[in-house]
């Protein structure tokens, strides 16, 4: 019976079954030996049925893969390659009622371990090269360190799964090597002729070395590009913006795509010397001036009346989002396309933090701190930061620059870390842990001792003051992750079971107990870990014998 006459065969039986004997007459074939006809198909099918697991034809022999490239790293140490399977393995499971428990979530712990693991230039185990590409298709946040640590062999084994097709597309080059920068003729056959993925990573790959030659790589096919590919490799220019990129970025000003004009403009307000940064600071300082008429001197604003041909080929967009005005929304962005620098010139040579101190008229001065806001971050610039986000102990709505803080976070991360930290830390001194979430999300890992001091005392007042605890569970998380874990040995006095006070919710003092056991316990796995990739190996000897679950 050949392949296809078996195959046509028992898909005639299971028609049969499906319909019915009386309506679907079984095949002549089953019925030659008589006999009624739900009996012969049952038997039909019990015999095709083994027929078809075990005598299928065998298909042809295809070619063997190419084997995969060789991985010089070396291999993981014997106690690091445990911890691993069991981190890509474990999950602790949740307490009774939905709480926590205070064993540690282990694959919280993996972003940590990959990124040692990399530092340390460390190969994985070729038997757990399948469960670190299932973790990282199940969590993207994962992807850029999995593929890093799992290297050539791991996008080798990529190619056999369509379930690991993202390591292709996320790897540099979609998976294919990239040509070394300096092999001109290789650099320009990939960029006439790569897939998209393949493309951006070039372009990146040569900015970084060479800004102008990636500058001259996108404006030869500027032209033939698809819109949507523009933005995108109008992105990559980021990597060694200069003022070489302006008189190619004003072109891209007359860009057809309304997406492309803005990242074009946006671009050019990040270089304080283009002419887009001085015709916006032209702009803008002929909506702002000096008041002298009151008591103190003041910043008065008149905002734009129209947004004019000009203006939108700069890069403001003429409707504004629901729920704003159209003056206030045009003020806005050409305050936060202006170069900072405008500013202390226009208003009496004062320093910036007095500027930012002064009045600002007819309620004009939320929008146009928060449009300051924008400016410092855009670019990078740390003295505006520090004026606009004042000193930590004021209440937000009394300090200058922004309440939100989301925009103070943001004005953080243009300053050092180290002062980023001491400013969070006597923020979370002045007004404890409930709005200081999105702070700590931008302060460098592990805190600083002052930091990672300063939430640990916040939580243990938090419990002493009878603060409802599950309200802390997103803190605690992050202070797991994030936290020293020389902070371990100062959580000791914390796990004990707290005094519930009258004001305490039920159950408030287990639920602190086992927070802290929870935290303690993670710092200390975290410095097992560690201690395991980056000892001595006469050391990750001696510890093998006590190391932690």
């Amino acid at each position: 019976m050949t392949g296809s006459t078996s195959v046509s065969l028992w898909e005639e039986l299971v028609t049969s079954a499906l319909l019915g004997t009386d309506r679907r007459t079984p095949p002549r074939a089953v019925m030659a030996g008589g006999g009624e006809a739900p009996v012969a198909l049952l038997d039909a099918a019990a015999l095709h049925t083994v027929r078809r697991r075990a005598g299928l034809s065998p298909a042809q022999a295809a070619a063997r893969p190419e084997p995969a490239a060789c991985d010089d790293r070396p291999l993981l140490p014997e106690a690091a390659r445990d911890r691993l399977a069991q981190l890509l393995a474990g999950r602790s499971a949740s307490s009774a009622g939905g709480r926590r428990s205070a064993a540690p979530d282990l694959t919280e712990l993996l972003p940590q371990w990959l990124a040692t693991a990399n530092e340390q230039g460390y190969r994985p185990p070729p038997p757990l090269l399948p469960a670190l590409l299932d973790a990282a298709r199940a969590r993207t946040d994962l992807r850029p360190r999995v593929l890093a640590f799992a290297g050539a062999r791991g996008l080798w084994l990529a190619r056999f799964n369509p379930e690991w097709r993202f390591a292709l597309r996320s790897a540099s080059g979609g998976g294919v090597p990239l040509p070394e920068t300096t092999d001109t003729e290789a650099v320009r056959r990939l960029w006439a002729e790569g897939l998209f993925a393949e493309r951006v990573a070039l372009l990146t790959a040569v900015r970084e070395r060479d800004a102008g030659g990636g500058l001259a790589l996108l404006s030869g096919s500027w032209a033939t590009e698809r819109a949507e590919d523009r933005l995108m490799f109008l992105d990559s220019l980021r990597t060694g913006l200069s003022d070489a990129d302006e008189p190619f970025l004003e072109r891209a000003l007359a860009d057809r795509s309304r997406n492309v004009r803005a990242a074009a403009a946006e671009l050019l307000s990040a270089l304080p010397d283009s002419a887009l940064a001085g015709r916006m600071a032209a702009r803008a300082s002929s909506c702002l001036g000096m008041d002298h008429s009151g008591e103190r001197p003041a910043i008065a604003v008149e905002a734009p009346h129209e947004c004019d041909t000009a203006m939108q080929r700069d890069g403001v967009p003429p409707t504004p989002p629901t729920g704003r005005g159209n003056r206030s929304w045009w003020l806005g962005q050409l305050v936060a396309a202006a170069p900072l620098s405008t500013w202390p010139g226009r208003f009496g040579g004062r320093t910036v933090r007095e500027i930012v101190a002064l009045p600002v008229m007819d309620g004009w001065r939320e929008e146009l701190h928060a449009a300051w806001c924008r400016a410092a971050v855009r670019q990078r610039n740390a003295e505006w930061s520090r004026a606009l986000l004042g000193a930590p102990g004021i209440p937000s709505e009394a300090g200058p620059g922004t309440s939100s803080l989301a925009e103070r976070a943001k004005l953080l991360a243009t300053v050092p870390e180290r002062e980023r930290a001491d400013w969070v830390a006597e923020f979370i001194a002045a007004h404890g842990l409930s709005e200081a979430f999105q702070l700590l999300g931008v302060c460098a890992v592990p805190w600083s001792g002052p930091l990672g001091g300063a939430v640990v005392d916040a939580l243990g007042t938090a419990r002493d003051t009878g603060g409802y605890p599950w309200s802390f569970s997103g803190v605690m998380g992050l202070a797991e992750r994030c936290l020293d874990p020389s902070e371990a040995g100062r959580l000791t006095l914390l796990t004990g079971a707290a005094d519930e006070t009258g004001s305490s919710p039920s159950g408030a003092g287990g639920y602190w107990s086992e927070a802290f056991q929870r935290l303690a316990s993670t710092l200390r796995l975290r410095a097992a870990m560690h201690r395991e990739l980056t000892s001595p190996p006469a050391e990750r000897a001696a510890d093998a014998g006590v190391r932690g679950p």
